[in-house]
């Protein structure tokens, strides 16, 4: 039987407090007990990604709201970001912050209500990239015509590369296969994929151009959104999009559309249809080459037929009676210029003959003493002609020479001074021709015909 309300007052029990503390202890252990797993729908607001990877936002519907975080740990596994205003159903465990006093849904998963997870994440990434401009028309760079050498990231194991095997065998002789083993589904997959993609292209770096890669094939055989889920990964986007190397997306089947297949150069429905793309080219030029051969066959054959029997027309015609008789007269005239070269060669062969035998007489040893004897002569009578010329020119320069120096004699200021003259020079040894040039007080020297005088200006007359 219960106490009566009154007797409770003065219990000591029930008057003992409870801190603050214990309390929000209390009742986060009755919460978590009572809502140890529940599922939550409502809508998403105030949603904020902390620095430190935990997710903290507030689910509402017409009536209430509660808060909620979804910590780094559980956050990673969820394919789609929450963003406001989107209507999810979370599963978690309600607590208490005791911070604040104020209880919260841990939240452990979460599911968009209407489109699926997955579907979700594929819009909100492509529709990230596609702002960021990573699906530009303008970055697609054309696939070579005639690749030489195609490398294919894919599973070793995957129906995908037996197809492109195949294809390519089939279609050209002249391909190589270079194949970048990853793994293309499950977790880790797409950084397989990313790194595939990045061996190739530092391979490709370092290697010749004659040995690098010309294209590559990413892709794999068809399967769910959760097979082909590694491909719609932000990091194989941006691995083939940093690639230097053209790359093909081949994944799935024709309906299946991945992020990969926009971020791509160009996409291939299917890794048997990329086979197709890469090798199509070299067939259809065999293929041209054959008929144009074929062609120019037939018209060189009709060419020929066609030149052989105008030629037999022309054999029968008059021009060709023409044509004989132009030839006679040709080899008529050949014949007489021959004749003529003949005669003139033999008359320059005789001229070459008789100066050859001049030379050769001129070049005996009794010519050449008489030629020497006479050259002597010559010289002997030039020798003498030149000695008396330059004695001749030697006096008749002595006597100019003593005319020059009797006149330079004769205007030398030496033969002025003799006769009694003198010449005055200031301190600066400029010559004083007028008395006013010095003052009275200035030394000047006065040359004589025999030695000089230092004087000093008593008085300068200008008179």
């Amino acid at each position: 039987m219960s106490q009566p309300l009154l007797a409770s007052l003065f219990d000591a029990t029930e008057r003992l407090p409870l801190t603050v503390s214990q309390l929000t202890a209390s009742i986060r252990s009755e919460l978590e007990k009572r809502f140890g797993s529940v599922w939550v729908e409502g809508e998403i607001s105030n949603f904020r990604a902390h620095g430190s990877g935990h997710w903290y936002f507030t689910l509402k519907d017409e009536f209430a709201q509660l808060r909620a975080a979804c910590y780094r740990s559980n956050n990673q596994r969820i394919r789609f970001r929450p963003q406001d205003g989107l209507q999810i159903r979370a599963r978690g465990r309600v607590s208490v912050y005791e911070a604040k006093g104020e209880y919260q849904l841990i939240v452990e998963a979460l599911e968009p209500v209407g489109a699926g997870a997955l579907q979700l994440a594929f819009e909100q990434t492509k529709a990230r990239l596609l702002a960021e401009g990573l699906f530009a028309t303008e970055l697609k760079r054309a696939i070579p015509i005639f690749p030489r050498r195609i490398a294919v990231v894919t599973s070793p194991s995957g129906a995908a590369l037996r197809d492109i095997i195949n294809v390519i065998s089939r279609r050209t002789r002249s391909v190589h296969l270079l194949v970048a083993p990853a793994r293309v589904q499950g977790d880790g997959a797409a950084g397989e994929i990313a790194r595939a993609i990045r061996f190739l292209n530092e391979h490709h770096a370092r290697v010749s151009q004659e040995s690098g890669i010309d294209v590559i094939i990413v892709g794999r055989g068809g399967g769910s959104i959760e097979d082909l889920w590694a491909f719609n990964e932000e990091v194989v986007a941006r691995a083939i999009r940093a690639s230097m190397i053209p790359v093909i997306s081949a994944v799935g089947h024709e309906t299946d559309f991945t992020i990969a297949d926009f971020a791509a150069d160009l996409r291939a429905a299917t890794p048997s249809a990329a086979a197709e793309l890469v090798a199509a080219h070299e067939e259809q030029l065999c293929e041209q080459l054959e008929s144009l051969i074929a062609s120019l066959s037939r018209s060189l054959r009709f060419r020929v037929a066609a030149e052989r029997a105008r030629v037999q027309e022309l054999t029968y015609s008059r021009g060709f009676d023409e044509v004989r008789g132009q030839l006679r007269a040709a080899k008529s005239a050949a014949d007489g210029a021959e004749h003529r070269l003949r005669i003139l060669i033999g008359r320059s062969l005789q001229t070459a003959l008789r100066r050859l035998d001049t030379a050769a007489h001129a070049l005996t040893p009794s010519y050449l003493r008489e030629r020497v004897a006479i050259d002597r002569a010559r010289f002997d009578g030039l020798r003498q002609a030149q000695n008396a010329a330059v004695i001749s020119r030697l006096e008749n320069a002595k006597q100019e020479f003593s005319l020059a120096a009797a006149a330079l004699d004769a205007m030398s200021p030496l033969r002025v001074l003799e006769r009694g003259y003198a010449i005055a020079q200031n301190e600066r040894g400029q010559i004083v021709r007028e008395a006013k040039a010095v003052s009275a007080g200035d030394a000047l020297r006065l040359r004589l015909w025999k030695g000089a005088l230092d004087c000093r200006v008593e008085n300068a007359n200008e008179n």
